[in-house]
């Protein structure tokens, strides 16, 4: 019997998955939870190349963005809309070939934006992942409204 030689390859970044959770709060009251998994951008599979070579250099994620674009996510994806960016709080690594990044968005923080999109940065402000609401439907964000969310990367 031949061997049938296989290309691997990294296509439509089919070995990384990411999972966006985040609880929508008023007046300190849980009013919608979310868990949805997100795209991992083309930005990342860059980031990650010069990571493992060496260049450690502004490579690890720090940022969040909240945006205003409900457009579906591809991976050309580079940039969130009308970002609103604000660092991270932590990171953990909850299970083997998992990182997961804390955030918060404050009462004070991005009132009057109608937040339809989420994107994880790099320092150097490259997206690595993207994700929309997939109700469709903007969180309002007024005074009253905070989010406190984890996003998961799994490899």
């Amino acid at each position: 019997m031949k061997n049938k030689k296989t290309a691997w390859c990294f296509n439509d970044a089919a070995r990384l998955k990411g999972i966006l959770k985040y609880t929508v709060f008023k007046g300190g009251v849980p009013v919608e939870q979310v868990e949805e998994h997100n795209l991992i951008v083309n930005g990342a599979r860059a980031q990650l190349a010069h990571l493992i070579a060496g260049e450690y250099a502004e490579r690890h994620i720090t940022h969040i963005a909240f945006g205003t674009s409900g457009d579906v996510p591809v991976l050309a994806d580079d940039e969130i809309t009308g970002p609103f960016i604000k660092a991270i709080s932590g990171y953990s690594f909850p299970e083997l070939g998992q990182v997961q990044f804390d955030w918060e968005l404050l009462t004070s923080e991005a009132n009057g934006m109608a937040i339809l999109e989420f994107g994880l940065l790099t320092e150097d402000g490259i997206l690595f992942s993207r994700r929309i609401r997939e109700s469709g439907r903007p969180v309002n964000k007024e005074s009253d409204i905070s989010i406190e969310g984890q996003w998961i990367i799994l490899f």
